[in-house]
C-alpha cells in the first residue's frame, strides 16, 4: 500500500469548522459571559463571544467580529458558549 503525498498548495481547510476547544475553557467562557450580562444589563449590542486565556481562564466578552488574541488566549464564539449548555 502506497501513500500519495499531498500538495499543501491544494489543502484548504474547512471555513465553517472551528478550531476544538478545551471544554474546561468553554465553560470558563460562558461563566465570563453571563456574569457580564448580569452585571451590565444596560449594555446594548450582542456579544461575538470571549476571548480568554487557556491557562488561568482570564477573558473579556467581545463585541467585534475579529478580535485581536494574545499568544495564549483564544477566542470563544457566542453560539458555541450556548450550545455548550445544552
Amino acid at each position: 500500500m502506497y501513500a500519495l503525498r499531498q500538495n499543501p498548495v491544494n489543502f484548504t481547510a474547512p471555513k465553517n469548522q472551528s478550531p476544538l476547544i478545551d471544554p474546561a475553557v468553554i465553560r470558563a467562557a460562558g461563566q465570563i459571559y453571563y456574569t457580564h450580562c448580569e452585571v451590565h444589563p444596560e449594555i446594548a449590542g450582542q456579544p461575538s463571544g470571549v476571548a480568554i486565556n487557556r491557562v488561568n481562564h482570564r477573558g473579556k466578552v467581545i463585541f467585534t467580529n475579529q478580535p485581536v488574541l494574545l499568544p495564549q488566549e483564544c477566542f470563544v464564539p457566542l453560539s458555541q458558549i450556548e450550545s455548550h449548555i445544552y
